[in-house]
């Protein structure tokens, strides 16, 4: 027995030193906790693996709060970020809402204080909304969040806990558009749109690269009074990963601009309404163009 757990260990010992001598490496790439993160993370992790010797780890589902401090800690190594969230939440900054200066912030403030890179943007925005059914909006005449807020004591409002607590969230719109709900409800994912299909909540949040929006009849309002910034998404890595592996640099610049609204919104709808998983999702968009084989 003796020898058999030796020959064990010796195996296991020959296995680990073969991959740290053949130059693979642990990344370690995050993600949120739904659908369009964890289809960016299967991308970033099937892009790297497919064009470096780079091994990958996915660590999924963490809150916006968690995985700006594992990156920070080097927890994680990557992950794709918005420029709003950085801007306006991690640091609650609201001056601009142009898209290169939100963009140029962002990636300074990080720069400088963490030591993190930001590539260009990958070129979708999903930037928050608000949205009601459009028998809603025809019975109270809605178009805008101002045209919400003259009604919003009588309607239930649905969304994340985050935007619900977020200073880019719902405390500061309210407080900017002088509105209040009946209540306050903590949804997620497609919980939002069936509670507003059973007109269990009349108002809820949505983002405008959801899946969902191609199949429910609802009415975005209008933020005019522009509070929300532009959400682009933005993929951060570690300076000191960069340092060690050079070639995630050149490699991952490549996809800035390929993921578009109408692109990363069929990729969403592909796994919350067809049903195919974040990773078969990410490896139909790599494959159509031409990124992997």
């Amino acid at each position: 027995m003796k020898k058999i757990c030796l020959i064990v260990l010796i195996l296991l010992f020959c296995t680990a030193l073969f991959a740290c001598s053949d130059g693979s490496i642990d990344i370690v790439i995050g993600t949120k906790d739904y659908t369009e993160q964890h289809i960016l993370g299967n991308i970033l992790e099937q892009y790297i693996e497919s064009n470096t010797n780079i091994k990958t780890t996915l660590k999924i589902d963490m809150a916006s709060d968690l995985i700006f401090s594992a990156i920070r800690t080097g927890a994680v190594d990557i992950y794709v970020e918005y420029t709003g969230t950085i801007y306006g939440y991690y640091f609650a900054l609201s001056d601009s809402k142009n898209p290169d200066d939100v963009f140029d912030v962002a990636s300074n403030t990080i720069s400088e204080n963490y030591s993190l890179h930001m590539f260009a943007p990958l070129g979708f925005n999903n930037t928050y909304q608000l949205a009601v059914r459009r028998d809603t909006a025809e019975k109270h005449g809605l178009r805008t969040i101002s045209d919400l807020a003259k009604v919003s004591e009588d309607l239930v409002f649905g969304g994340s806990a985050e935007i619900i607590r977020r200073s880019d969230g719902l405390p500061n719109l309210k407080i900017l558009y002088d509105m209040s709900f009946k209540k306050e409800i903590a949804l997620y994912g497609v919980d939002r749109y069936l509670a507003i299909a059973r007109d269990e909540v009349q108002v809820c949040e949505v983002f405008s690269t959801d899946g969902h929006l191609l199949t429910h009849d609802l009415v975005v309002l209008e933020d005019d009074k522009n509070f929300f910034p532009p959400y682009q998404g933005v993929i951060i890595m570690r300076d000191e990963t960069i340092e060690k592996h050079p070639e995630l640099q050149r490699i991952l610049e490549k996809l800035s601009g390929m993921i578009t609204d109408e692109i990363m919104r069929e990729l969403n709808y592909r796994v919350d309404v067809l049903g195919d998983s974040p990773q078969e999702v990410a490896k139909y968009f790599l494959v159509k163009n031409g990124l992997i084989r």
